[in-house]
């Protein structure tokens, strides 16, 4: 099993290192799957990642979910049930030996409908938690070989995609870490409802959070979704938005090319001073930083033309 596990990883390393060819996060032509790759040690990152479950080919990573740590490496498998913001570094990373990591984001209704068709191997209590790592079923393992096959035929991807996607899904929700996925899925548990409430928050991150309206969203008492939204996220509702809005910002200076008080405004924040302040805090420099990383020196305005 070992030797099946090795030479896999060796297969989807070689054909996932061409399309990822520097460090950094890579799309591909199969909608929902993305290459990781990172060529230095301890960079920490800030990110938020979606709902996914993900292979590791090369290397080794750690991430930090509040005071958690998650440590993972070649061989394993993350199954992440909801959205959850961490600070993640590679801990064994070379631009000769990159860590490289596939990843197949998590269709919820193929997820769900699946759940209602595969019935769990034992009855568990809420699990309450969003990040799963375990050795990669060889099953789950095979299929993302398969997958990152159709990198080199777009031709065949309409077709066997979907197929190859929803059989990586059965695997899961079959083997060790499927009683995980499933809870988040399933409508009336707990992880269901915080899974619903983050989802939430994801499409409406920008509009004032009243947190006992959401608690009833999902239709749990207040307290205790308060309770439980920390159990799984590590963070309170409020935190959790204002890492959403803090992310977003990032994301429009950085990819769009906004200044900051243009950021600020657009993801919710009313003052731009303390949108600063928080920017700064919780990426460890401020806006201005990340702004002159996108504007050509010659160009550099002194102040925001709208």
């Amino acid at each position: 099993m070992r030797e099946g596990i090795a030479a896999l990883n060796q297969s989807i390393t070689q054909k996932i290192l061409p399309y990822a060819p520097q460090s950094g996060d890579w799309t591909t032509a199969i909608k929902g799957v993305f290459i990781y790759r990172r060529d230095w040690n301890y960079l920490p990152e800030n990110r938020f990642y979606p709902p996914a479950i993900s292979i590791i080919t090369q290397g080794q990573r750690s991430s930090f979910l509040g005071e958690y740590e998650y440590r993972y490496q070649e061989g394993e498998c993350i199954v992440q049930s909801t959205d959850v913001p961490s600070i993640n570094y590679a801990t064994k990373a070379s631009p000769e030996k990159p860590f490289l990591a596939i990843s197949l984001q998590i269709d919820r209704h193929l997820t769900a409908q699946l759940a209602s068709e595969i019935p769990p191997k034992t009855i568990q209590e809420d699990l309450l938690r969003n990040v799963s790592v375990s050795q990669v079923d060889i099953n789950v393992l095979a299929a993302f070989d398969r997958l990152a096959d159709l990198f080199d035929r777009p031709d065949d991807i309409p077709f066997l995609a979907p197929l190859i996607i929803k059989e990586i899904h059965y695997w899961i929700l079959k083997g060790r870490q499927g009683e995980f996925l499933r809870q988040a899925n399933t409508l009336g548990t707990q992880s269901n409802q915080i899974a619903r409430a983050i989802l939430w928050l994801r499409e409406h991150f920008r509009e004032p959070l009243f947190v006992e309206n959401l608690a009833h969203q999902v239709n749990m008492a207040p307290s205790t979704f308060y309770r439980k939204f920390k159990a799984v996220t590590q963070t309170s509702p409020i935190q959790f938005q204002k890492k959403l809005r803090l992310h977003e910002a990032q994301r429009l200076i950085l990819v769009e090319k906004k200044y900051a008080t243009t950021a600020a405004l657009s993801v919710g924040y009313e003052n731009p001073k303390q949108f600063s302040r928080e920017y700064k805090r919780f990426f460890g420099r401020p806006p201005s930083d990340d702004l002159r990383k996108t504007t050509p020196p010659q160009s550099s305005p002194l102040k925001e033309k709208d």
